[in-house]
This record gives C-alpha cells, sequence and structure tokens, in this order.
C-alpha cells in the first residue's frame, strides 16, 4: 500500500488529489495538506478587490468534500521537509511519512526584494484572496479621496496576466462610477515592451495590448526596475535594451497594487538538490525531481527557465492549462510507478490565457509556450469577459464534486472552437 502525500490545496493540489483517488484502488491512501482549510479561486481575486466578488463566493470548504472521496485533509502549514526520510514536518511539529510526494504549494511572495512593497507595506497585492480582500478595503479609502494609481509588476514577476486585468478592471470600475476623470492611471512592469507577458509576446499582444492601453488613457513604463516605495511614492529607473539607465521616475499614487517577484516556499526551498537558486522545483519530462524520484511537482512551484534574457528580470507564468496538463501527467506516472510500469506521461507545456478587461477581456494561446510557436492566437471581446465568469463557477463546481474531467480542453478550447492543443 502507497501513501501519497500532497502539499498545497490550491489549483494543482487539489486536481492532483482527486486525479490520484480516480486512478488508484482504495488500498492506497492520498493525504492533501493544505495551509488553508479553503480551496480559493486565485484568478477572480481582481474581482474581489474592487468589490464585484465576494470572497465565500470564490472559495470552497476543502474537508467535507474531500473526505467523501476518500482523500485525507490536514489545514497545517509544512515546516519541514526531510526527503532522505521521506518524512514531513508540520507547523504544529507532528509528522506525516509519504512513499510519494507531490508538491503543488504555490510560490512564496517575494516582497521582502524591494523596501516598502506589499501589503505591510505600501502596496495592494491580489496574489492571494486575503491580500485581494484587504486590497478591496484600501480601493473604498482611495474611492472617497481619488488620485493617481500605479499599477504593475515588480522585477522578476511571472504572473503579468492579472497586473493588467486590474489595471483594466479598476478603469471600467472608475468609469462606472463616472470617477475615472480624476484618476490619473501608469502601468509599470518590468517586461521589455507591454504584451511580453514573460513569453516573449504572444502574436501581436503587443499591438493589441498597448492599444486596450492606449484606449484607456493608462501610461506605462517598461524595462521598469522598481526601487523602493515610500508613503504615496514609488521610485522606478527605466532601463535602455542594453541595461544602461534611461530615466529615473518618482511616481505619485493615492492607491497602488503591484505584482512582486515569485520564489520556493521555505520549506521547499531548503531541500537539498531539489530546486534552483529562486526555489522552484526542477522537474524532468514526467514531473518528477531530477534528484528524488519519488517526488513529483506541478503548478507555479516547478522551475521553468526564462523564454528570453531581459534587461530586467521576467518569469515564465504557469497558466490554467499548463498546470492542468502537469497535473494529468503526474497523476498518470504515479500510477503507474504503483504499478510497477515506467513513467512516461508528459504534460504539453501550451499557454491560455483568459484575461478579463472588466467590460471586454482578451483570450490568448501560445502552442508550445516557448517561441518559436506552431500556433499562436489572440482575440479581444466581450465574450471573454463572460467566459471566465463561467469558467470560475465550473472550476468551483469541479472543486465541490470531485470531477477529473480536464476543464480547457473540455471546455475552454472549444468555447475557443480548438479542438485541441495536444502535439
Amino acid at each position: 500500500m502507497a501513501h501519497i502525500v500532497i502539499i498545497g490545496a490550491g489549483i494543482a493540489g487539489v486536481p492532483s488529489a482527486y486525479g490520484l483517488r480516480k486512478k488508484l484502488t482504495k488500498k492506497h491512501s492520498i493525504t492533501l495538506i493544505g495551509s488553508s482549510p479553503y480551496f480559493e479561486f486565485t484568478p477572480s481575486n481582481p474581482w474581489i478587490a474592487v468589490g464585484w466578488r465576494n470572497a465565500d463566493a470564490t472559495r470552497v470548504e476543502l474537508s467535507p468534500h474531500l473526505s467523501r472521496k476518500g482523500i485525507t485533509f490536514i489545514h497545517q502549514p509544512v515546516k519541514a521537509i526531510n526527503a532522505e526520510t521521506n518524512r514531513l514536518t508540520l507547523e504544529n511539529d507532528s509528522v506525516v511519512d509519504y512513499d510519494y510526494l507531490v508538491i503543488t504549494t504555490g510560490p512564496h511572495l517575494a516582497f521582502d526584494e524591494i523596501p516598502g512593497l506589499g501589503p505591510n507595506g505600501y502596496s495592494q497585492s491580489i496574489c492571494t484572496q486575503e491580500h485581494a480582500v484587504k486590497a478591496w478595503m484600501e480601493y473604498q479609502q482611495f474611492l472617497t479621496n481619488p488620485g493617481p494609481i500605479v499599477i504593475g509588476a515588480a522585477p522578476g514577476a511571472s504572473c503579468f496576466g492579472p497586473a493588467y486585468e486590474f489595471a483594466m478592471i479598476i478603469d471600467a470600475d472608475l468609469r462606472k462610477r463616472k470617477m475615472r476623470d480624476r484618476v490619473p492611471m501608469t502601468f509599470v512592469t518590468s517586461e521589455p515592451y507591454i504584451g511580453h507577458m514573460g513569453l516573449g509576446g504572444i502574436g501581436d499582444s503587443r499591438g493589441l495590448m498597448e492599444s486596450e492601453l492606449r484606449q484607456r488613457h493608462i501610461k506605462w513604463i517598461t524595462n521598469a526596475k522598481i526601487k523602493q516605495l515610500r508613503e504615496g511614492e514609488i521610485d522606478v529607473c527605466e532601463l535602455n535594451n542594453d541595461g544602461s539607465i534611461l530615466k529615473e521616475h518618482s511616481l505619485k499614487f493615492n492607491y497602488s497594487m503591484i505584482i512582486p517577484a515569485f520564489k520556493g516556499i521555505d520549506a521547499v526551498a531548503s531541500v537539498p538538490e531539489l530546486n534552483n537558486p529562486r526555489g522552484f522545483v526542477v522537474i524532468d519530462n514526467h514531473q518528477r525531481s531530477n534528484k528524488y524520484k519519488n517526488i513529483y511537482s506541478a503548478g507555479v512551484c516547478v522551475a521553468i527557465p526564462p523564454v528570453e534574457s531581459t534587461p530586467v528580470p521576467t518569469g515564465v507564468p504557469k497558466t490554467g492549462y499548463m498546470i492542468e496538463s502537469m497535473v494529468s501527467a503526474l497523476c498518470e506516472n504515479i500510477a503507474s510507478e504503483i504499478q510497477g510500469k515506467p513513467a512516461t506521461a508528459q504534460a504539453t507545456l501550451n499557454a491560455i490565457c483568459l484575461a478579463d478587461f472588466g467590460d471586454t477581456g482578451a483570450a490568448f494561446i501560445a502552442l508550445p509556450q516557448l517561441p518559436p510557436r506552431n500556433t499562436t492566437w489572440a482575440k479581444v471581446g466581450k465574450w471573454v469577459h463572460v467566459a471566465k465568469i463561467a469558467f470560475e463557477k465550473y472550476f468551483l463546481r469541479k472543486v465541490r464534486t470531485g470531477n477529473t474531467d480536464p476543464v480547457y480542453e473540455k471546455y475552454v478550447l472549444k468555447a475557443l472552437g480548438i479542438e485541441t492543443l495536444k502535439q
């Protein structure tokens, strides 16, 4: 009998638990460990931060739904991983032994890399539901005293889509409130150009996103190295493409939201020979650790090298479709190994992004994720806004029911008129 332990109960962790439960007989036990009692649908956070969604409506209490499927749930952060003895130590000092470990923890948010950055400093975040709720509280205060807004992504960030989404959503919200004329907006990003997305661009994403920002009167600064934040002010160094300084900016703001750089969480990053220098798990083509063959990983915590060298560091995003593909591969491979068969399944690392802009939206597809590509596809329309709302509802229902249908392959691609992205 094998005991499979999954740490991280998010978009990769919960589907991993359900997927493994479906593939393995009941004589094998599955334990999911999460730092929150809830599954939280992270893509909804920009809506929460402007009051368009209530946090309770975008999360699911995990324990009752997992127990119905025969999955044990432990609500505790993981303090340490001993990969040599196959043992976890939890925050309350209890221990959990495993035969196979699946790491789906998501990232550590590296606010500390820039003085004054983050909810404990002078900017807001939409990376977690807790942060989004705080951002909404601060936004309500801002509405009583409107002024300049600065939104963007810090050096080393790898999740640019939510920053663009939030800028557009705030623009749409302020126009509905008839307040947009009182709010100058600036988008500040480490990307070498608008629409780079950490992917070297997707089709004409540069022209498309620049057009959206122009239409909404949002100024931008690219190749931006954020140096520090003070109350109501952010210092930004804009670089040339050769890395030299082009211009120094000191931007005033009444409200700011900056996506930070990501790192591996401490418990994962401290495991010898498991990770790259940023603490992300280094895996082979089968989602398995290069060092520890009974450790698998999927999601944002996986190491993927940058698409290209940029004047300011940019990371590679891990989109929902990519994560879904990683999860399918690791579930297949763990099941095979338990049956004494070799691991052969591989993820199709293609990128799909549905970016809601409040009153419209954009959909991007890159196949494969890294250029040169077989397919690049980008479309703008109000249907993206509607599609993302529907996707949120479906994914939350999937978590409640334990449905293991591939969301993107079965629903999103069909909605986009695309049969498959498998290579």
